[in-house]
């Protein structure tokens, strides 16, 4: 059988064809992500992002992971949004530290009509930097989601969090429903899609196959698949409830997402500050190939640019510059024209 056949892009999976993949063995699951990974990618090449939060806490909703949550104590003070001038001091910052996106996120359950023009700007100084430019703002109407997308914003991001039998053991205040919405709000304005989820919030390995079910039985796969890894905020229910997922089921959950969006991009996101430079090397095995960069994920933290640095030099890995990026995208075909990172 020819190689690109044994990994179809399929919108038709169902939860036993992932659970399937999550019972091979570690060594023969590794094998067939890197082997997808492969079809697509450049294995020595990561896509470097950096996140920044530009409207920090106070947030009405109640997802039990998030410290941004203003009903939750969890030493998080609400922020006004920044001025367009420092958000983009910040993005020249994380171009020179080797950035090619540049995403920001706001704690907003949607942004008010208000708002937009305010975010726009930001957009479009951003790229004028020669920057990718990446949104999380919450749930989007089609106007506004047109109006990003005119300004020149290329992704959205908005995660599905969990598998959605899950999902209301998470978030009470939103529903599932209302993120496949937005969701389909971003594509039918052009914008490309980021959008994950979290695992390690308590589900079983039946739900986080449910999770990637999901996200690949969507219209079009995802562009960026970011896996987060629950950082247990202390404030938040998650802190007195979730336990550490074991790492090899972290990389199955990666590998696993890998073979069935072969043409993504898999990040490895919030969470990844505790992780060893061991885990995130099988991880990168695994099919993973985009990260964020910078100390901070919104109010969590992440390694700082020296330690990964040193890693891709251990590893003989090197940032992934845009015109690669953009010729991925090219040859995805997928028809179509974010970050909880856990807070």
């Amino acid at each position: 059988m020819h190689l690109v056949s044994s990994f179809p892009v399929r919108h038709d999976w169902t939860r036993a064809d992932v659970e399937a993949l999550f019972d091979l063995p570690f060594t023969e699951l590794l094998h067939r992500a890197g082997s997808a990974h492969r079809l697509h990618f450049d294995p020595a090449e990561v896509q470097v992002s950096t996140l920044l939060s530009v409207k920090t806490g106070g947030c009405p909703e109640d997802c039990g992971y998030c410290p941004q949550a203003a009903r939750y104590h969890t030493g998080v003070e609400a922020s006004k949004l920044m001025e367009t001038d420092d958000v983009v001091a910040r993005a020249r910052q994380a171009k020179a530290a080797g950035a090619s996106r540049f995403c920001m996120g706001a704690a907003w359950r949607s942004p008010k009509d208000r708002d937009i023009p305010k975010v726009a700007a930001m957009i479009r100084e951003v790229k004028a930097l020669g920057l990718e430019t990446c949104a999380t703002l919450g749930m989007l109407s089609d106007t506004q989601a047109h109006a990003l997308k005119d300004a020149g914003l290329d992704y959205y991001n908005h995660n599905l969090d969990t598998a959605p039998e899950f999902y209301g053991e998470i978030i009470h205040t939103r529903e599932f429903q209302d993120r496949l919405d937005t969701l389909g709000h971003v594509r039918d304005a052009g914008l490309k899609t980021c959008c994950g989820g979290i695992v390690g919030m308590g589900e079983s390995r039946h739900q986080r196959a449910g999770l990637l079910q999901a996200l690949a039985n969507l219209p079009q796969h995802p562009d960026s698949v970011p896996i987060n890894r629950l950082v247990a905020v202390q404030g938040t229910p998650m802190a007195e409830t979730a336990k550490t997922l074991d790492p090899f089921e972290f990389v199955r959950t990666v590998a696993a997402a890998r073979i069935m969006m072969p043409k993504s991009m898999v990040r490895l996101s919030a969470g990844r500050d505790t992780m060893s430079d061991e885990l995130q090397a099988l991880c990168f095995a695994a099919g993973a190939n985009s990260i964020f960069h910078g100390e901070k994920l919104l109010t969590t933290g992440n390694p700082d640019t020296g330690r990964d640095q040193a890693l891709f030099a251990r590893l003989g890995l090197r940032p992934m510059q845009v015109d690669a990026m953009e010729a991925v995208q090219e040859d995805a075909g997928c028809g179509c024209n974010c970050a909880c990172a856990n807070g």
